[in-house]
């Protein structure tokens, strides 16, 4: 089974091909994506690109955009001085499927 290190919105992630991944949003209208491999791992052979591993490329699919991320909660408090605000943020992500790597 073949992975690949790709790099999507400035992150890594090791994917395998029919593998789902929850990356950071992708702009809107996005359907299908060639990726570039960092590093491509197939069986015992590994290739490390130069940035990039020449000849290899990841094709994805966008599966479901706008999914919402575990809420992150934020708390801003002084003692003693009755200051207390707590503020919550909810991330973006698109989900993309792993079609090929090849």
């Amino acid at each position: 089974m073949k992975k690949a290190v790709i790099l999507v919105g400035g992150k890594q992630y090791l994917a395998s091909e029919k593998e789902t991944l929850r990356v950071d949003l992708l702009p809107a209208g996005t359907k299908e994506l060639e990726l570039p491999a960092l590093l491509v791992i197939d069986g015992d052979k590994t290739t490390v690109g130069t940035p990039e591993v020449k000849g290899v490329k990841v094709s994805a699919k966008v599966v479901e955009e706008k999914v919402a991320g575990d809420k992150v909660r934020v708390i801003r408090y002084h003692s003693k001085k009755r200051v207390h605000t707590e503020t919550g943020h909810r991330q973006k992500y698109s989900l993309i499927e792993i079609t090929s790597i090849k």
